[in-house]
């Protein structure tokens, strides 16, 4: 997993929003949720709209989880 959106998820809860209505308002495809179930990357245009609907930063919403079983880039 590199990327945990446990923040996201949170604010849906906190917000009485499905993940579907969520999909909806963003304009993102099921492809593109499923893989933020994952823990995936997704698009800074994504990033963008997420941000822009609920006047937030990144951090607010996502946080950079690093996997411990693959060596690190020197």
């Amino acid at each position: 997993m590199a990327f945990s959106y446990d923040k996201l998820w949170k604010l849906l809860i906190d917000k009485k929003m499905t993940k579907e209505n969520f999909r909806i308002l963003i304009k993102a495809s099921p492809t593109t949720i499923a893989a933020m179930g994952k823990g995936e990357g997704i698009s800074p245009k994504v990033l963008d709209r997420i941000c822009t609907a609920f006047n937030c930063q990144p951090g607010d919403i996502m946080e950079h989880v690093p996997n411990t079983s693959t060596a690190l880039l020197k």
